[in-house]
């Protein structure tokens, strides 16, 4: 097998061969590591590499598949954790100078846990933008991360990291963070597969607002089956996740009828634009492309004529008061050396009054309701992930207007990426699947919504555009 053939296989297909003894985990993460090392200067897309650990867990899984016994579905799979989460022995930074000398986590994360106790073996830590804030993976900290496909533009933000090493050939699996489309942002831009979950299905120990929690964690994959994996090992509750508690319960099993590939009788609403004003047109064409294939499978789409308040300006109100908020104890120390955009986002939602605040928060159970009604009449939505492929690497996501197709949209949550960030509010599963290429050879995508639970649902009718419409063959030039 060849070094590419090796480095784009798929997470599924490795773990099986190092089940059967014909993949050694230690030569694997040797080849991962080993590209690693010649991407990282181009795509500057890790913040830590943990070269002697990983060879050290590597060396461990292959003694217990030599020893025989029940290995986890991960086993011998590198896996790499985007660096908002703890690593136990490794530094979390948030992308942020502040953290830059940070001691090195004590204990795991729950969800990295969760990934070596299925036999995952965590190569490093994956960049972000400063605490996560924006679709663009750069900052004053570490610099920029580049897209594969093209080192001119971003790779997607804020799991910009995972996304690029993922496309890359820089180990199968990333696990990310989506807190208004941080995996499905980055999975569009980079040609991935990109899951945020239902609300409580995968524990947020982590978030600082447990009940108002809008930040999810998921796979960033080249294939579905891979994304339904690395899922199937992070869900269930934990303690300290009161919607986690409840989120088995709201699980539903596949729909009987997407069992086969006879689609008859689903629905389909299609969603050309949300707060969006534009849509590119290659963007539109491959998302037109991927609903003609599902309907060639018998399900019926029809396009969305339900007037619906996206609630952007709410959504902004409830992302950039948090930020004014949680990091105004920094300023007195650290603004100068923090991210402007941070800075940007806080003073504008520190302008915000507390009326602006709870009315936010109303809105954000009308818009749940809403989606609920568009459920009520469709099994499944779909729209394009994004307005356009990836944004110029230096574009400023804090006053750039995003041009698309030569006209000025506004900033990137009017103008890129407001079909995403509604279902971090509503808590629906959704997941960005490749739709193609643009005119400008970068990646285009297509986002499937589904009632809550239904995570299993989503990633099907994924799995099954993936056969109609294979993208996984396809490497980007950087790789």
């Amino acid at each position: 097998m060849s070094t590419d053939d090796l480095l784009f296989m798929s997470a599924a297909r490795a773990a099986a061969l190092i089940r059967s003894r014909r993949l050694s985990p230690v030569e694997y993460v040797d080849a991962v590591l080993a590209a690693t090392a010649r991407a990282q200067p181009r795509l500057n897309c890790f913040v830590t590499v943990a070269e002697d650990q990983a060879r050290t867990d590597a060396a461990e899984a292959e003694r217990a598949v030599m020893k025989g016994g029940s290995l986890g579905p991960l086993h011998g799979v590198p896996v790499h954790v985007k660096d908002l989460l703890d690593v136990a022995g490794m530094r979390t930074t948030h992308g942020s100078a502040i953290h830059a000398q940070a001691r090195p986590a004590a204990k795991d994360d729950v969800l990295v846990a969760r990934l070596r106790a299925a036999g995952a073996i965590i190569i490093g830590k994956t960049t972000t933008p400063e605490f996560g804030v924006k679709g663009l993976t750069d900052g004053p900290f570490f610099g920029a991360t580049r897209n594969p496909w093209n080192l001119e533009r971003t790779s997607g933000g804020s799991s910009g990291g995972a996304a690029a090493a993922v496309a890359a050939g820089l180990g199968p699996l990333g696990l990310g963070t989506d807190g208004a489309g941080s995996i499905r942002g980055p999975a569009a831009c980079c040609g991935l597969v990109g899951l945020k979950p239902t609300l409580g299905a995968v524990p947020a120990d982590t978030a600082r607002d447990a009940f108002g929690n809008n930040t999810y964690a998921g796979p960033l994959a080249r294939t579905v089956t891979d994304a339904a994996m690395i899922h199937a090992v992070l869900t269930g509750p934990s303690a300290q996740d009161p919607w986690s508690l409840g989120g088995a319960a709201a699980a539903r099993p596949l729909s009987a009828g997407l069992m086969g590939e006879d689609l008859s009788g689903l629905r389909i609403g299609y969603v050309p634009r949300c707060a969006n004003p534009r849509v590119a047109a290659d963007m539109a064409a491959n998302t037109r492309a991927a609903l003609d294939a599902w309907a060639a499978m018998g399900a019926v789409v029809e396009e969305v004529d339900q007037a619906i308040d996206w609630i952007e300006y709410e959504g902004r109100v409830l992302y950039q008061a948090n930020f004014a908020v949680f990091c105004a104890p920094f300023l007195p120390e650290w603004k100068d050396r923090m991210d402007p955009v941070t800075l940007a986002f806080m003073e504008r939602g520190a302008q915000f009054t507390l009326a602006d605040f709870r009315n936010a928060q109303f809105a954000r159970t009308r818009l749940f309701r809403a989606v609920q009604s568009l459920l009520d009449r469709y099994d499944m939505l779909v729209m394009p992930t994004m307005t356009r492929t990836a944004l110029p690497l230096d574009f400023d996501a804090a006053n750039d207007e995003v041009v698309v197709d030569g006209v000025a949209c506004g900033i990137t949550r009017q103008g890129w990426t407001s079909p995403q960030y509604p279902f971090n509010l509503t808590g629906h599963p959704a997941v960005s699947l490749p739709s193609g290429f643009g005119a400008d050879g970068l990646p285009t995508a297509v986002q499937v919504v589904g009632r809550w639970g239904t995570e299993a649902d989503v990633l099907r009718l994924g799995a099954l555009l993936e056969t109609a419409r294979p993208w996984a063959q396809h490497r980007p030039p950087a790789a």
